[in-house]
């Protein structure tokens, strides 16, 4: 859902992943219609599901979870991701829903790895993956107030807890931590100053895919040059405005820069 936003918003869009069996077929064939550029790897089969929104709302009917993947199907994915990402302006890292059989460290090494050749990378990971990123250099790691607490990150949710947990994170390793917080304004976290970052009240119609979205303006972002709190003031934007929508992961590129100078950041320290 990143990518498709990253495309939407200018960016030619890489996506390197796993597809395999007739619904990895499927979601590959769907992704390049999508104006996605696919570095296929091989795996047993994808997962999928069936949704029933008619009354509006998403209903899971069925769900089937995809193959895991085995180590030689984990170093072919490895070399895939390393190889485009060292072309690349900005690199995002997201993880798996469901488990696919990609360990933690995957994450860490691409990131020390992408760090020394001096990439840009943006993560929006949590749990033991966003530990795993958190331990090496270089990267701008986007986390919700949620997965800060559920990751034993911070104790709870309250600003001044998930202030002095992202100036922690920020000091052994990250070259920011951004942390979500659904209504309440997000934290901009470096090792030279924080921020809020404030975006206009609107009426969400689904949450869903808000935190891909900005993690997509925030790579774009970056990518144009921008510093990297107008890097985030795009990606807040590009989040706002997907809750008014029913489409994950979506936007139009004029309404979310123009959307983006509505954003608030305003410097703490």
């Amino acid at each position: 859902m990143a990518r498709a936003l990253a495309y939407s918003l200018g960016a030619h869009a890489i996506v390197c992943g796993p597809f395999g069996g007739e619904t990895g077929s499927v979601a590959a064939h769907l992704a390049r219609a999508e104006n996605l550029d696919l570095r296929v790897t091989s795996t047993g089969a994808n997962g999928a599901f069936v949704h029933d929104r008619r009354s509006g709302e998403r209903a899971e009917v069925v769900a089937m979870e995809p193959f895991p993947l085995n180590r030689h199907e984990v170093d072919d994915l490895y070399g895939t991701v390393l190889v485009a990402a060292l072309d690349a302006a900005v690199t995002i890292l997201t993880g798996s829903s469901t488990p696919v059989g990609v360990p933690p460290d995957f994450f860490g090494r691409l990131t020390k790895d992408l760090h020394a050749a001096e990439r840009q990378v943006v993560a929006d990971l949590s749990g033991a993956e966003a530990h795993a990123v958190a331990r090496e250099p270089g990267a701008v790691l986007k986390i919700s107030h949620e997965e800060m607490v559920e990751g034993g990150f911070a104790p709870d949710d309250g600003e001044r807890s998930l202030r002095t947990a992202a100036d922690e994170m920020v000091a052994a390793g990250p070259r920011a931590v951004i942390v979500s917080r659904a209504e309440a304004p997000s934290l901009l976290v470096t090792r030279e100053r924080s921020y809020t970052v404030q975006s206009p009240s609107v009426t969400t119609v689904d949450h869903r895919g808000a935190g891909d979205s900005m993690t997509a303006g925030i790579a774009v972002g970056l990518a144009r040059g921008m510093d990297l709190p107008d890097a985030v003031r795009l990606g807040a934007a590009a989040g706002a405005l997907n809750v008014t929508r029913r489409g994950l992961g979506t936007g139009h590129r004029d309404q979310i820069e123009r959307f983006a100078h509505r954003v608030t950041v305003r410097e703490t320290r």
